[in-house]
């Protein structure tokens, strides 16, 4: 598959193994690559504990899809409360993929047959990572693989209300199909979302409510990188996504109103910490470390050193 073009990246929390993971994940998948390393500068130590010149972030791209993975320390865990569906043409991908991605992890729904497939299984892998792997017989695949939110605990039944604030929000936005639960169908309540499917700046989700007992939820494990050209952009999604019980954190980093993780920034950020001049990025790194939601202005201030 050709890559895509993404307005909205998968950002993922290691503490140290982003590397190892963004290799190991790009030899799992054809049509993967790395495209950008960022480093720890000298505001690295004081700020995040990192040895300056160690890995911050890596940029990857698999099956031609754009994630991002830090090494950011052992402050959160992935939860099978953000999965990714890797929708496979034939059975024999489905196991070739299968057996890479659950060695040394563990199965939370065995390979096998069910209704909804003729081969699928759901494994949390050996980071913690969790991934849906899925025939989909003559279904046409659009996107190779599909990030897709599980609302549990106090957010269960929230799945559709999700779905159309996203697609409030976001531009190039529709709902697809949305599978209920029905009659009988317990711990679940009648006509809770089993399984539907959106669009994010033409980009493809996925959202499912489960009201089982899970000890999890949503977290900063993984986040939902929205790369924005202008300040205005900056305040507009800022702005909705922290709407009603939304929380704003640091660094561009926000919690919407149902727990999932957000980071809103500027597309210039990145060209800017991959600047070559020391200088210039410990600048940068200094201001962005003191800002909540990002100022492009204040960006360029101190990049320019003024």
């Amino acid at each position: 598959m050709a890559t895509i073009k993404q307005k909205i990246t998968p950002f993922l929390w290691f503490d140290h193994q982003a590397e190892e993971a963004a290799k190991f994940y790009t030899s799992v998948f054809k049509n993967s690559r790395f495209v950008n390393i960022t480093r720890y500068g000298e505001a690295g130590p004081e700020a995040t504990g990192r040895t300056e010149g160690t890995i911050m972030t890596i940029e990857f791209e698999i099956e031609g899809q754009k994630f991002i993975a830090i090494n950011g320390g052992p402050l959160f865990k992935f939860t099978p409360s953000v999965s990714f569906l890797v929708a496979c043409d034939t059975k024999e991908e489905v196991d070739a993929i299968w057996v890479k991605l659950s060695e040394g992890g563990t199965a939370l729904m065995e390979l096998g047959e069910y209704p909804f497939s003729e081969k699928y299984g759901w494994t949390q892998d050996r980071y913690g990572l969790s991934w849906q792997v899925m025939f989909m017989g003559d279904r046409k695949i659009k996107q190779k693989i599909t990030p897709t939110l599980m609302f549990v605990g106090k957010q269960c039944g929230k799945a559709e209300v999700a779905i159309n604030f996203y697609t409030l929000v976001f531009k190039n936005a529709e709902i697809g199909d949305i599978l209920r639960y029905g009659k009988g169908e317990e711990p679940d309540k009648e006509g809770t979302v089993k399984h539907a499917a959106f669009t994010l700046e033409n980009q493809e989700f996925a959202a499912m409510d489960s009201a089982r007992n899970h000890n999890f939820t949503f977290n900063e494990a993984i986040s939902f990188m929205v790369e924005c050209g202008t300040q205005e952009e900056i305040d507009y999604y800022w702005e909705k996504l922290t709407a009603d019980g939304g929380q704003e954190s640091v660094c561009g980093w926000l919690k919407d109103q149902f727990g999932v993780s957000w980071q809103v920034a500027p597309t210039i950020l990145g060209d800017m910490l991959r600047d070559q001049n020391k200088e210039k990025v410990e600048r940068v790194t200094n201001a962005f470390l003191k800002m909540k939601k990002f100022d492009i202005g204040e960006l360029k201030k101190a990049y320019e050193g003024k």
